[in-house]
């Protein structure tokens, strides 16, 4: 089982950046696929689903109504 103390998913020394722990276990909420996170545009990115979820605050919102459609039309 592995244990996650408050703060430790954040890491607040570098401002918006998201620890790498954080990004190991996340996956895309429609897919299931792995993410990556795309500092310049602070937001995590399931290729698989062709969405990109917003980081606000330092806080995924990982609801796939509040994903930017990368698929243009």
């Amino acid at each position: 089982m592995r244990r996650c103390n408050r703060g430790s998913a954040l890491n607040k020394s570098t401002a918006g950046a998201l620890d790498p722990a954080l990004l190991d276990i996340l996956v895309c909420p429609v897919t299931r696929a792995a993410l990556r996170y795309d500092a310049a545009k602070n937001e995590l990115v399931s290729e698989a689903a062709g969405l990109a979820y917003p980081v606000r605050d330092g806080v995924p919102v990982m609801l796939p109504e509040e994903a930017r459609s990368l698929i243009r039309n």
